[in-house]
């Protein structure tokens, strides 16, 4: 994620975008919980509930990226960022801001063309709320985008005016399409290309490449937006922010101190207890804040100082935090396994009882490396009372109970946004009432307004891909995939080999939400052709975008880990080697042991045909 001096917030349009992304929040929480109880105790519900929730959702979704580009949380490839300061670095800040701010103003035009259809059509929600009123959020949302990426190009205005240029082309091209119908694609792309090496966000990577496509076989390039209304208002993409909202509501207190105190108290007796600890930890928060960098950010300045505390070497406790921060994402309820669900059309459910054996593989695989190098080292331990464990245990009852709220919920019939629904509510009371570490309203519209810049820098992408994809399928381009691989590879263990070594690769060049909703709807017909389980192939893809993270030389983590404890990018590279191979190990077993993605589904007759 590549990030920018933030915004003030204490500007009034800053305060209306937090206010109504906010209020759209709680109703995306409130609506399906209200729901329930209504039906359970009164046999009747909310009119327009689910419907409600799900436009909702959209304006989260597109409200938050404008926040997240507010607060220059855009996700991007790391690359732009990378390069040393001066003329270089503004250069390339001022490309990706020119290119970046033409597809925004595109997509802006885009999100007007699909509310006049909407508005033609006289298409409601619910109780007579017409849907264009949620339309409104796609031209605000990437018009205000558009302005931003030029207000942070530079602190020059000379130069900022020579960027805004950038939107002017967007509305040209927007007024006039027909000027490059006909006309090469690949100019364009290869200057979407150059723009997000230089730091451009990647929502304009994929909707450019989705609006130059389209410019070039004569169709309006409003095509690149008009099928993200389907995509932002599906049933179950609702959980994604409820989820991510308890995930930062969790990390804002002093959580992961009393979750750090539980877990030393119960295993800190283990030779590498201490780094058992920090893996068990890391995959905990991982798995509530949504991904790998939230965890290294804000655990590193924790758990770093106990593992060299306990004389655990530098280097390995460096390449333990760095491998740990991703080691969550195949629990449920991850953020990744309910985007694979909604991307590929797999059951959300089936999925989190499909990740839990492999999640364990891999945390068990990393805890054993620790504990070798707890023998090796002879690191200190914490010897075991049974007095500390029960108080440590009590301490962190409210945070240990999550997990059982969100499976107990699922098992007794729930949806996985009731389910959602029910956690974000849980994790909200008890950090503003229980544990008081919220202590006003002002520290809660924070911590949600973080949490939905995230959401939003995933939600954005989600939205440009689908036109992106659209023109894949059109152009056939799956089908000539499965028809290639057929022909040239001839067994589903090759296939899987080849699919591991694709999807590291992809792992280190794409941010995992970004390499679902692109690379998935290729991937999943062809392995349809080899007969692979769907949830097995969702479990495949989430583990190995996991070792992408730490494969050099640009996975994410590493670069996290480099800003967050300053050391060398090498240096984060070379401590990573040995967790990169442990974590190889188990991913390898993850996908020719199949049972271990399926078994549970067998015993509870959940398998999918």
């Amino acid at each position: 994620m590549a990030e920018r001096p933030a915004a003030q917030s204490a500007h009034p349009l800053a305060r209306v975008e937090d206010a109504v992304a906010t209020l759209a929040a709680l109703g995306v929480i409130l609506l399906p919980l209200a729901e329930v109880v209504l039906r359970r105790l009164f046999d009747t519900g909310i009119p327009g509930a689910a419907p409600f929730t799900s436009h909702l959702t959209l304006v989260v979704g597109l409200a938050g990226a404008a926040i997240a580009a507010r607060q220059g949380k855009l996700l991007a490839m790391a690359t732009g960022t990378l390069l040393p300061a001066g003329a270089m670095q503004d250069a390339a800040k001022a490309l990706s801001a020119l290119v970046g701010s033409a597809v925004a103003t595109v997509l802006a035009f885009g999100g007007v063309r699909l509310l006049q259809v909407h508005r033609e059509a006289a298409k409601p929600i619910a109780l007579g709320v017409p849907v264009w009123v949620a339309d409104l959020a796609f031209p605000i949302a990437f018009g205000l985008i558009a302005l931003r990426l030029v207000w942070q190009a530079s602190p020059r205005l000379w130069v900022r005016a020579g960027v805004a240029l950038g939107i002017a082309a967007g509305a040209w091209i927007s007024q006039h399409p027909q000027i490059l119908d006909g006309a090469p694609a690949w100019p364009g792309i290869a200057i979407l290309v150059l723009a997000a090496v230089a730091g451009m966000p990647i929502f304009a990577l994929l909707g450019g490449a989705a609006v130059f496509l389209f410019l070039a076989q004569g169709d309006s390039p409003a095509n690149a937006i008009i099928g993200s209304y389907d995509q932002l208002t599906s049933t179950d993409l609702p959980a994604l922010p409820l989820f991510t909202l308890a995930g930062f509501l969790l990390a804002e207190g002093r959580a992961s101190e009393r979750l750090l105190r539980l877990f030393r108290a119960c295993f800190g007796w283990m030779p590498g207890g201490t780094a058992v600890v920090t893996a068990a930890l890391c995959a905990f928060f991982t798995v509530f804040t949504g991904g790998s960098g939230v965890t290294i950010l804000a655990l590193g300045g924790l758990l770093l100082p106990a593992l060299l505390a306990d004389k655990y070497r530098e280097s390995f406790s460096l390449g333990l935090l760095t491998a740990s921060g991703s080691l969550g994402l195949l629990f449920p309820p991850a953020l990744p396994l309910i985007l694979y669900g909604i991307v590929a059309g797999v059951a959300i459910g089936d999925l989190f009882l499909g990740g839990l054996l492999p999640g364990l593989v891999m945390l068990t695989f990393l805890a054993l490396l620790g504990v070798r190098e707890g023998i090796v080292s002879g690191s200190g331990r914490t010897p075991f009372h049974l007095r500390a464990a029960v108080s440590a245990v009590w301490r962190a009852k409210w945070e240990l109970l999550m997990p059982i709220v969100i499976l107990g919920s699922l098992f007794a019939g729930a949806t996985t946004v009731q389910s959602a629904a029910l956690v974000a509510l849980y994790t909200l009371v008890v950090q503003r009432v229980v544990q008081r570490e919220l202590t006003s309203f002002g520290d809660l519209r924070r911590v949600v307004s973080a949490a939905i810049a995230v959401i939003g820098g995933v939600l954005v992408i989600l939205a440009v891909a689908v036109g992106f994809t659209t023109y894949l399928i059109d152009a056939q381009v799956p089908a000539r995939m499965v028809d290639w691989v057929q022909a040239n590879i001839h067994s589903a263990a090759l296939f899987l080999l080849a699919l591991n070594v694709f999807l590291i690769i992809v792992g280190c060049l794409m941010d995992i939400f970004s390499a679902i909703v692109v690379v998935v709807p290729l991937i999943v017909p062809i392995a349809r052709v080899y007969g692979i389980d769907p949830v097995h192939l969702g479990v495949i893809f989430i583990a190995n975008l996991e070792l992408g993270y730490l494969t050099p030389p640009v996975g994410l983590n590493l670069f996290l880990s480099s800003y967050r404890f300053n050391k060398p990018v090498l240096q984060i590279a070379r401590a990573s080697l040995p967790m990169l191979g442990v974590l190889a190990a188990g991913v390898l077993l993850i996908t020719y042991v199949p049972w271990l993605t399926t078994g549970l589904l067998d015993l509870l007759g959940r398998t999918q045909p």
